[in-house]
């Protein structure tokens, strides 16, 4: 049941939830290389009973219901406080790399996929100590300290010529360290909020911080606080209320958007960088 659905404000609130849940795309990979796409549900269905009490009703493809109740395994989630507390794209990467194996223990990766995986270009790092101390040894370090899950790694199998480490194998361990610093719900009703001198400077207002600090990681620390808490309020208009919450999906969207204005800037240069990932944004409200 959901109560108070009636209104007009409630009803678009809730088209914008169950369009968003309708374009979600499953693609499964086959067993020769390829893969078979499908929407993951079909149908959803908001509507009040003859109590007047509100539903929802959503129907997912036949399809879909394998993955739902046989596979559930391959899925994974982890607290928002994971995410938040990570410094870089590197550290954010290489936690959902690794926590969706957190349950299998380990995870077996070329270093050139692995890079792929990271976003790396395959000619960074060719060094393999250079990448070792920027990214493995800065992620470990990251994950210990921040995350639910730390990891250590070796070598793995043979190596190339002159002993050139080509795959690595990933130990995954519960951080039994870790404690998540406040409620989720706490920090969703903070982060709603406008980021002005009336917020309190207190672990919800230091929690609000690290969010819009996140994000200026996603524009590569380009854009000031300010323009950036401006993007994220500007995302409450245009996401559904479970994904502006998400903050890791509130990164890869605005970096998504970011990207799209560097694609733009090597074709004919953008005078205003922000204001260009900002009309982009404006576009989709």
């Amino acid at each position: 049941m959901i109560t108070e659905v009636g209104s007009r404000k409630k009803i678009d609130y809730m088209k914008n939830v169950t369009d968003s849940l309708l374009c979600k795309v499953v693609n499964v990979p086959t067993e020769r290389g390829g893969y078979v796409g499908f929407q993951l549900f079909k149908e959803c269905k908001v509507d009040s009973d003859d109590s007047g009490e509100w539903y929802v009703e959503i129907d997912a493809h036949d399809k879909a219901l394998p993955l739902m109740f046989e596979f559930q395994n391959q899925y994974f989630s982890y607290r928002l406080w994971n995410a938040l507390r990570l410094r870089s794209t590197n550290q954010l990467r290489m936690y959902e790399i690794l926590k969706q194996y957190e349950n299998l223990g380990f995870r077996i990766l070329s270093v050139e996929d692995l890079k792929s995986l990271l976003g790396i270009d395959k000619d960074e790092y060719t060094r393999f100590g250079d990448f070792k101390h920027r990214v493995l040894d800065a992620c470990q370090q990251a994950l210990a300290e921040h995350t639910d899950i730390r990891y250590t790694y070796e070598p793995y199998g043979k190596k190339g010529s002159g002993g050139k480490i080509l795959r690595l194998k990933f130990i995954i361990v519960r951080n039994e360290d870790h404690t998540d610093p406040l409620a989720l719900d706490a920090f969703i009703k903070q982060s709603r909020a406008e980021c002005d001198d009336s917020i309190i400077d207190d672990g919800l207002g230091a929690i609000y911080r690290e969010r819009i600090e996140l994000f200026m990681e996603a524009c590569d620390c380009e854009f000031s606080f300010d323009e950036i808490v401006a993007l994220n309020n500007k995302l409450r208009d245009i996401l559904p209320y479970s994904e502006f919450s998400d903050a890791l999906h509130c990164f890869h969207y605005i970096n998504d958007r970011y990207q799209a204005m560097n694609r733009q800037n090597k074709k004919r240069k953008v005078s205003s960088r922000f204001d260009y990932v900002k009309s982009i944004m404006d576009k989709e409200i």
